[in-house]
């Protein structure tokens, strides 16, 4: 089949989603201007550079109050933290997504514990065993159809970097035990849990790479 976007696909469900996939989950803390914790999980996410590490989030347009609120904070407060999503914390995860009122605490309701960051303001989850620090950069509108837009895209940069120890194996992070857990299509969801390795042309087995 072949489908312009602007005119419709003539399917059930839009497939877009399930065409650009698995898409990382990126799981923010944020605190609005009371100190009041935002917890949220956004599949439009992805690292955009290494040096510095820059990452970045959008909404995609959605208009419930809890992603509201971690695009407002991070504009706000100068700062948010990532939380790496894993098999064993995909509860949780779902229970974060849920559209509640504003200053309700997403982490309580998921029975989540939260300790500090070390370098910014909000807090980190203690569970989750890879922690991104981040600081604002930039915000960058792009068009979105239809009610809430425009569409908002956080850059922030990384500028502490969490890792339990437990998850390093030869100085490297093991993803496969890991597991951590990706968007797909629709409600579909995927895991890391099978990794394998190729090395780009040119590059030496025991030279260090970027990646």
């Amino acid at each position: 089949m072949f489908y312009e976007p602007r005119h419709g696909h003539g399917l059930p469900r839009d497939p877009f989603k399930a065409l650009v996939a698995p898409r990382p989950i990126g799981w923010f803390t944020t605190l609005n201007a009371a100190g009041q914790v935002n917890l949220a999980p956004y599949s439009y996410f992805n690292a955009m550079g290494d040096d510095p590490p820059v990452i970045m989030f959008s909404g995609g347009g959605r208009l419930d109050a809890n992603h509201k609120d971690s695009v407002a904070n991070a504009e706000t407060s100068g700062e948010f933290v990532h939380n790496m999503v894993t098999w064993d914390l995909r509860e949780e995860m779902n229970t974060t997504s849920d559209e509640v009122p504003h200053g309700v605490d997403e982490a309580e309701l998921a029975a989540l514990h939260l300790v500090p960051s070390r370098l910014v303001k909000p807090p980190r989850v203690k569970a989750s065993p890879v922690a991104l620090e981040c600081r604002y950069l930039q915000t960058i509108e792009i068009p979105q159809n239809g009610p809430g837009g425009p569409n908002k895209v956080v850059l922030g940069e990384v500028v502490g970097v969490h890792i339990d120890d437990a998850i390093l194996k030869d100085g490297r992070v093991d993803l496969a035990a890991v597991r951590p857990i990706a968007r797909l299509g629709y409600a579909e969801y995927t895991i890391v849990e099978t990794v394998f390795r190729m090395l780009r042309p040119g590059v030496e087995p025991d030279r260090p790479t970027s990646s």
